[in-house]
């Protein structure tokens, strides 16, 4: 890639990191003035926004031309529901008040997140390396929330995704010239795959393997009594393994990659209650297949990135219920 790819990229990374970690401060800073009967109401109206929109909110994104409108109604979403959360516990505003900062955080969340996966694979031709590293960071975006949640880290999240968002569509306007050719690129991947009845089975198999991940690694860490550290520890490694398994894909190849991995997540299921080791690797492992799934996703959904982010986000929410329940 070349370096104002790289650039693009890590700004990208750096944000998701700050707006995961943004929204669960915002909550979690609210949570501490608010009754048992808010709580459930507004972390549940969040995650449906957050994720369960993003199909929709990815098809938006996939029928503009101009994305960095919807980074910049993303960043206004989240400059709004700080300013809410503010007001509701300064004014001790009622249930309307506590369900709009939801919306507000909820909706700014699920534009950037489809935003964010359109634009890495489209600017990046699909690059498994790319795709782990933009998806990795809200990982440990959210741990650092949970564990660091206060006023000054709230407002220095936003100071700073304000900053970063003018600095990638500055970067993005500039470099738009050249994203023709890199776009004709990616939508070679899928030429072979034109079948319809196909496409529908394969991204079906796919949410399939993204939901059955989702409640393998909330399994594997439902039991553990989950201290400051741990949490920085669990959201580190998560982060590492996404991060990672664009890489080996990339060097291994897909089948060999992923052979290899769920066999180590298997065996780490089975064996862990043996340890806090064996859970971490299995972990790691089960992290390591995000980018190969967002990436079949793209191929499968050419000219539709947005979508196939979508769909794969809104596949994790029945895992992590699952899980939990």
């Amino acid at each position: 890639m070349s370096k104002s790819l790289v650039k693009m990229l890590v700004l990208c990374s750096v944000l998701h990191l700050l707006v995961d970690g943004l929204c669960v401060c915002c909550l979690y800073v609210m949570a501490s003035s608010l009754s048992a009967s808010h709580l459930v109401g507004i972390f549940l109206t969040y995650n449906v926004l957050a994720f369960l929109t993003q199909p929709l909110t990815g098809l938006l994104a996939d029928s503009m031309e101009r994305r960095h409108w919807m980074l910049l109604a993303s960043v206004l979403l989240l400059t709004m529901g700080v300013l809410a959360t503010s007001a509701v516990i300064n004014f001790g505003l009622p249930d309307a008040g506590v369900m709009t900062v939801a919306v507000l955080l909820g909706m700014g969340n699920s534009l950037f997140h489809v935003w964010g996966g359109k634009q890495v694979a489209v600017t990046t031709g699909n690059d498994m390396r790319a795709l782990g590293a933009f998806v990795s960071t809200g990982a440990f975006g959210l741990a650092l929330g949970i564990v660091f949640f206060s006023w000054p880290v709230l407002y220095a999240a936003l100071l700073a995704i304000c900053v970063l968002s003018t600095a990638y569509v500055h970067l993005d306007v500039k470099a738009a010239e050249t994203r023709s050719s890199i776009l004709h690129s990616l939508h070679e991947q899928s030429s072979i795959l034109h079948s319809s009845l196909f496409t529908l089975h394969f991204i079906a198999l796919l949410m399939l393997v993204v939901m059955l991940r989702s409640l393998v690694g909330e399994t594997f860490t439902g039991g553990l009594s989950k201290t400051s550290g741990l949490v920085l520890l669990l959201g580190f490694l998560s982060m590492l393994g996404k991060m990672a398994g664009g890489w080996m894909a990339r060097r291994m190849g897909i089948v060999p990659m992923l052979v290899l991995v769920v066999l180590l997540a298997a065996v780490c299921f089975v064996f862990r209650g043996q340890g806090l080791v064996i859970i971490l690797v299995g972990l790691f492992a089960v992290n390591c297949t995000m980018p190969v799934t967002l990436y079949l996703a793209n191929v499968l959904l050419p000219k539709r990135e947005g979508l196939a982010f979508g769909l794969l986000a809104a596949a994790l929410i029945p895992g992590y219920l699952l899980a939990v329940l």
